[in-house]
């Protein structure tokens, strides 16, 4: 493809991840113009300021006028909104994509709202850190990841070529899901994980004795292991109930592994512990 690839982005949530995105494609050429459009002024100024954004507004109709591509990334709850707020405003043949951790239906609700010859490309990149705003946004963010799309039998083929084309150029290695897969996956390697995060912070915090909070003699390994418990809680309410059938038979799953775990530590059973210490430790040695 020739560049630049758009003409006119929109990028509704300039944060972590539509900043970088905002930072690659002005930096690599893919995009001539990029507009911002959030509700903080202070980050949209600030993105201006550091040449990530050429404009910002707080009209989501407004700016998507003579957009060829629209990139929302903003927590997945506001999706539908926002597509209700800006379908009379398209362009014909712009682009709506996003980079939501929660696809399922959500895809056939956004394609059924999408006037003719607007389309829709359900996006995940598989990259992110705790950190929000875009003073987090990076341009090394997406190297070396992968970014997850999502179409359907509505799917238009240019489109979807053209996002897969953006996606490679920034760094990321595209895979193409069928979006109901995509949420049993992301449920299982992303929404458990931070699940179990949120959950054995609010869990230590709790402990007190003495005088003294448990929470606070925390070293790196539980620093590490709960990292991810410092991300956005209006992002991640947004995801866990968007995917929250998928989430909800993960938790179930994890419960009984810790029962398991449990009953082998009351048991005394070091046969059984150290089997299953293994085993995992097997799998993550894998991971690296």
């Amino acid at each position: 493809m020739k560049l630049p690839f758009f003409n006119r982005m929109v990028v509704v949530g300039v944060g972590l991840i539509g900043g970088s995105l905002s930072i690659v494609s002005r930096r690599k050429g893919l995009v001539k113009e990029i507009i911002g459009v959030g509700r903080g002024a202070g980050n949209l100024k600030e993105a201006v300021k550091l040449n990530i954004i050429d404009s910002f507004t707080f009209d989501i109709s407004e700016a998507v006028k003579g957009a060829d591509l629209i990139v929302l990334a903003t927590p997945v709850g506001s999706f539908e909104w926002l597509v209700k707020q800006m379908r009379h405003g398209l362009n014909k043949g712009v682009i709506i994509t996003d980079a939501g951790s929660v696809k399922g239906r959500m895809v056939s609700r956004i394609e059924r709202l999408l006037p003719r010859g607007a389309y829709f490309v359900g996006g995940h990149p598989i990259a992110g850190k705790e950190k929000t705003g875009v003073n987090a946004a990076s341009q090394t963010l997406f190297e070396g990841t992968k970014c997850i799309l999502t179409p359907t039998k509505k799917t238009d083929a240019l489109a979807l070529k053209k996002i897969k084309a953006l996606w490679n150029a920034v760094g990321a290695e595209v895979v193409l899901m069928d979006p109901m897969l995509h949420d049993k996956v992301l449920g299982a390697v992303s929404h458990l994980p931070h699940a179990a995060a949120y959950s054995i912070v609010n869990t230590v915090a709790e402990i007190k004795k003495n005088g003294n909070n448990f929470i606070a003699f925390s070293g790196g390994g539980f620093k590490d292991f709960t990292r991810i418990a410092a991300s956005s809680p209006e992002m991640w309410r947004d995801i866990f109930l968007s995917n929250r059938v998928n989430l909800i038979n993960m938790i179930s799953r994890y419960q009984k592994n810790l029962e398991k775990l449990k009953k082998y530590i009351k048991d005394k059973d070091s046969k059984g512990l150290i089997k299953e210490l293994e085993k995992a430790k097997a799998i993550r040695d894998r991971l690296n």
